[in-house]
């Protein structure tokens, strides 16, 4: 793919003209995915796929476009001048943009990261195993990703990483799961292992007879999946600078020190450790980490191209819609293995969805728990309990009230596939948290 994708790169570049310049883009993949149901394989398959988007430049004004490709030098050359001969047709006709940057400083790089990916059968057989005597349903998806850049200024960029993401729930009965996931670059048996047994364990809980508790505060565990979905919500438009000048950020109290969340909470943007490319589309090198919140007080945003031309300041390499696509959390001081006694009575989170803003500017979120919600006495797992809303504000849930945070941290990768793999990460641990507000 990088051979191929440069070779276009080349292509593109002796169809240029006068003072026209180019950026070029590449995204692959070569994944297979497994789908289960009722524990057994339903639908095996591999996607092949490579896109090539052209940015062309003339002056103020630019025009993009991109194809897939075929992967036959001879068809996709072609395409690709069909392609540039359409994007030249369109510059006339439009106005020049004023917040245009790109990168005119040559930075060429090859990442390439091993593959440690398990056998497709190791993999499968341990899944198999894990479902046996239980009603699994689940997605496994594993591969390569690769991403790529070049410009007209003879700057090259290739980035390559494997990752597996098993995303799937022990179903129990009505609207009774346990949800669970297990994924990162390397196969752990162990690890594994240790996430079946748990969801095995809560599965059996789902057996009991539910519990309903009334609307309130309450002692509550969010495990890390549950605080993906809490982090991921203040992305949107928590962490970038456009937002911030704006004033349409979630954190703008935090931003402005008005408010500040618990010292334990340091949130960055680690590049080196997620699996998107260390690059970005207009030719920016991401520095390895950005650290956005600094021991519970604001401290950098991501700053797109876009935005550091409109305001004046350097590019951290942000992407255009500066949303974190690496989150990492620092770990607190809780052993795993002491979750259940530090929560003591409360109620123990494995998922959240249908998160929402409630009230933006004091970054109040309201949701729904989701499958196995269970209350807990005296460190103890007692019984299910149904579906709740709750209504908080990040200020509490990770300032004031924040006990404490998980010694271990979790690895996890978003599932979605729209179009292609995500390239979204989340590194979290999980949070026992007190007078955390349920209004249903």
């Amino acid at each position: 793919m990088q051979e191929h994708f440069y070779a276009l790169a080349d292509h593109v570049q002796s169809q240029l003209r006068g003072d026209e310049k180019f950026t070029a883009v590449f995204t692959g993949e070569e994944s297979d995915f497994v789908r289960f149901n009722k524990s057994a394989i339903r639908q095996p398959g591999t996607v092949t796929q490579r896109n090539f988007s052209v940015d062309l430049i003339v002056g103020g004004r630019h025009a993009g476009g991109g194809i897939s490709l075929t992967g036959d030098p001879a068809i996709d050359r072609s395409n690709v001048t069909t392609l540039v001969g359409r994007l030249r047709g369109l510059l006339p006709f439009l106005p020049e943009d004023p917040h245009m940057l790109f990168a005119t400083e040559v930075n060429s790089g090859d990442q390439k990261r091993a593959n440690k990916l398990p056998p497709a059968d190791v993999a499968m057989d341990a899944i198999l195993e894990a479902g046996k005597g239980r009603d699994m349903v689940g997605i496994y998806a594993s591969g390569g990703i690769h991403a790529g850049f070049a410009n007209s200024f003879g700057q090259r960029n290739w980035f390559s990483s494997y990752s597996f993401n098993f995303d799937w729930s022990f179903y129990h009965s009505g609207d009774k799961a346990v949800k669970s996931g297990y994924a990162g670059f390397e196969w752990d048996p162990a690890a594994f292992r240790a996430k079946v047994d748990a969801a095995g364990e809560q599965l059996a809980v789902l057996s009991r007879s539910p519990r309903t508790v009334p609307p309130g505060k309450y002692r509550v565990y969010l495990s890390p999946t549950a605080m993906s979905e809490l982090i991921s919500t203040i992305c949107w438009g928590g962490f970038g600078l456009k937002d911030n000048r704006t004033r349409q950020s979630s954190l703008l109290r935090l931003i402005e020190g008005k408010q500040q969340l618990h010292e334990s909470v340091t949130i960055s943007e680690n590049t080196a450790g997620g699996v998107s490319a260390n690059f970005q589309g207009q030719g920016f090198i991401k520095p390895p980490k950005v650290v956005m919140i600094e021991k519970g007080k604001y401290r950098d945003p991501l700053v797109s191209p876009r935005s550091a031309k409109e305001y004046g300041v350097p590019t951290n390499g942000a992407s255009d819609w500066e949303t974190p696509e690496s989150i990492d959390m620092a770990p607190g001081d809780i052993p795993n293995g002491e979750v259940l006694e530090r929560l003591g009575t409360g109620i123990y989170i494995g998922n959240l969805w249908y998160l929402n803003y409630s009230d933006r500017p004091a970054c109040r979120i309201t949701g729904m728990t989701r499958f196995a919600t269970l209350w807990v006495e005296n460190g103890v797992i007692q019984a299910p309990l149904s579906v709740m809303r709750f209504d908080e504000t990040l200020y509490r849930v990770l300032g004031e009230n924040l006990v404490g945070l998980t010694a271990q941290t979790e690895m996890i990768l978003d599932p979605t596939t729209y179009e292609q793999r995500s390239t979204s990460s989340w590194r979290l641990p999980g949070a026992v948290i007190n007078d955390f507000a349920f209004t249903l």
